[in-house]
């Protein structure tokens, strides 16, 4: 599989964004000695190695699948989205929060108070650039989902990282500029360890939201309700499936999915009609759902009184036959843009289409 990158193009903007401002904050900390510009360059040291970490995942997630994983190496996205948060919290978080308290314990005189506020300015500009670019992608793929809802229920790992570090970061240096500002004011180097600090624990708030998220997807998490009824739809658009009794959905991948279900056929059918009409289930469903490369259907009778209605995947059913709330599940509409949802493919050339009434011979 190729990698689009067009979907990483916010994890390079802020690549480029972080280690120009890494580099910029550890000359003005040395200059000045202020802990928060310190504070601030760990920061950004962290920010840069973790869009490193982003695209390696990316990278390695696009490997055709292998005897040992047969279902690919899609997750792997996942999980280094996960290192990401561990990075953010020890590198970023302990760090400032071990100087910060350092500083208020110890504090010292900033030297040459001008070149941190030119730094944080500079600093400012760039990571706006950085969270517009992410803003931006973000936008071709949520539809009308709020930002909180797109980052707890987006299946892309990238995009919401790059949203939360570059929120954090952009929060973090209105924080260094009020702990160095403080401290020039009042000549106390407490300020400016106090500044680290708040830092820090911006930090960690941010690494727990987002190992939180990431700890979701790699447990494996269902596709989207809207998904999901069209997955039911397209199974229950024909003779051969009577109704869907239950059906389990899970990212392998944002891009891909995997669908298991157990289908209820007529008695008298025969194994050749069975097996041929879950043949054109198949179909389409992938025509309808294009990221549900792996699909397992079992054939059964439905029998009602069986029925567990506290299985989720008996009320993922119940859900899809329900009436659609505007805006369900806060879900993106369909288009091409968005890899978890993208819009319907164009039927095979194996399902044509209805054939033109022959004119009647005369």
């Amino acid at each position: 599989m190729k990698v689009d990158w067009r979907e990483m193009r916010a994890v390079l903007a802020a690549l480029a964004a972080n280690l120009g401002i890494a580099i910029t904050k550890f000359i003005a900390a040395l200059v000045s000695g202020s802990t928060s510009m310190l504070a601030e360059s760990v920061h950004s040291v962290a920010d840069t190695g973790n869009q490193v970490l982003l695209l390696v995942g990316r990278g390695r997630s696009s490997r055709p699948a292998s005897d040992e994983h047969p279902f690919g190496f899609g997750r792997e996205r996942y999980f280094y989205g996960f290192i990401v948060s561990v990075m953010l919290f020890t590198v970023g978080a302990v760090f400032s929060i071990y100087e910060g308290v350092h500083k208020i314990t110890n504090p010292e005189e900033i030297r040459s108070p001008l070149i941190p506020f030119i730094v944080l300015a500079i600093s400012a500009v760039l990571e706006g650039f950085s969270l517009r670019t992410a803003i931006h992608e973000a936008n071709a793929v949520r539809g009308d989902r709020g930002w909180g809802t797109f980052i707890r229920r987006t299946k892309s790992p990238e995009l919401p990282v790059v949203l939360l570090e570059d929120t954090a970061a952009l929060i973090g240096l209105a924080l260094a500029f009020t702990g160095v500002g403080l401290a020039v004011l009042t000549h106390d180097g407490r300020w400016d360890g106090a500044g680290s600090l708040a830092i820090g624990l911006l930090l960690g708030v941010a690494a727990a939201i987002l190992a939180m998220e990431m700890k979701s997807l790699l447990i494996g998490e269902s596709a989207s309700t809207d998904v999901q009824r069209r997955i039911v739809a397209a199974l229950e658009d024909g003779p051969e499936i009577a109704r869907v009794i239950h059906m389990r959905t899970v990212h392998m991948a944002p891009d891909s999915v995997l669908v298991a279900a157990k289908v209820a056929v007529r008695e008298d059918d025969s194994a050749a009609q069975i097996t041929t009409g879950i043949d054109t289930a198949e179909r389409r469903v992938r025509t309808a759902v294009p990221i549900a490369t792996t699909i397992y259907l079992e054939p059964d009778i439905y029998r009602p009184a069986k029925a567990d209605e506290s299985d989720p995947a008996i009320r993922a059913v119940q859900r899809s036959h329900s009436p659609a709330p505007p805006a369900a599940d806060g879900g993106s509409p369909m288009k091409p843009g968005n890899p978890e949802n993208p819009a319907p493919a164009d039927p095979a050339p194996s399902d044509p289409a209805p054939a033109e009434p022959a004119p009647s011979d005369p």
